[in-house]
C-alpha cells in the first residue's frame, strides 16, 4: 500500500511538471503577420509630422538671440535628434550690438537640440548694406561659425566679390574668404 501510495505521488509531480513547464516554458509558434502598406497611408503617414508657420525663437545668451520660420515644416527625428525640414525659411540672427543678420532660403534642416542650421537652395544673407547670394551655408553655434560656399556673390558699399568660400567666427568676427581650388583666385570688383 505504501508504494502504491509512493508511486501516485510519483507520478502526480511528472505530470504536474510536463503541465507547469507547457504552460510557463513552452514556446507557441505564433503566426505571422504581415502588413502590407500602401502609398497612399505612406503619403497620410508623412503629413502627420507637417506644419505651417513654424517659428523658433532660440536666446543663446544674455546678448544673443536666434530666431527662425518656416512657411512649412517637417519633424524627423536621427538618433533621437529632433531635425525639423523647413521650406520658405527666414532666420535672424541678432548679436549683442543688437543689428540683426537675416538669411532667406528656400529650404534649410534645423537641428532642435544644438539649434545648428543648414541653409540650402536660394540662400540670402543680409547684414546692414551688404548682401551675399549662395546655394548653401551652415550656421553651427557648437562651433561658433558661419560657412557660406557654393557660388558665393558678395555685394556690399565697397563692391562686389565672387568666391567658393566664406567663413566667419562669430565671437571674433574673423572673416575667411578662399577658393576651392587654390589655383583659383577669388574676383573682385570695386565700385569707383
Amino acid at each position: 500500500m505504501n508504494r502504491i501510495i509512493q508511486l501516485s505521488l510519483f507520478l502526480i509531480i511528472i505530470i504536474s511538471s510536463f503541465i507547469f513547464y507547457k504552460i510557463y516554458f513552452s514556446e507557441e509558434k505564433k503566426p505571422i503577420i504581415e502588413k502590407k502598406i500602401n502609398k497612399d497611408q505612406l503619403s497620410s503617414q508623412s503629413q502627420n509630422n507637417l506644419i505651417k508657420n513654424l517659428k523658433y525663437e532660440v536666446k543663446l545668451d544674455q546678448d544673443n538671440q536666434y530666431i527662425i520660420t518656416s512657411d512649412l515644416s517637417e519633424i524627423t527625428y536621427d538618433n533621437n535628434v529632433e531635425l525639423v525640414k523647413m521650406q520658405k525659411v527666414i532666420a535672424i540672427f541678432i548679436d549683442q550690438s543688437n543689428i540683426p543678420l537675416t538669411v532667406i532660403s528656400d529650404k534649410a534642416i534645423y537641428n532642435n537640440s544644438n539649434y545648428n542650421t543648414k541653409f540650402r537652395e536660394n540662400v540670402k544673407i543680409e547684414y546692414l548694406n551688404n548682401i551675399i547670394l549662395a546655394d548653401k551655408m551652415d550656421l553651427n553655434f557648437e562651433n561658433n561659425t558661419i560657412s557660406i560656399f557654393d557660388n558665393v556673390n558678395y555685394n556690399g558699399t565697397q563692391g562686389n566679390l565672387l568666391t567658393d568660400i566664406i567663413k566667419i567666427n562669430l565671437i571674433t568676427k574673423k572673416i575667411d574668404i578662399y577658393m576651392k581650388d587654390y589655383k583659383d583666385n577669388v574676383k573682385i570688383k570695386t565700385n569707383k
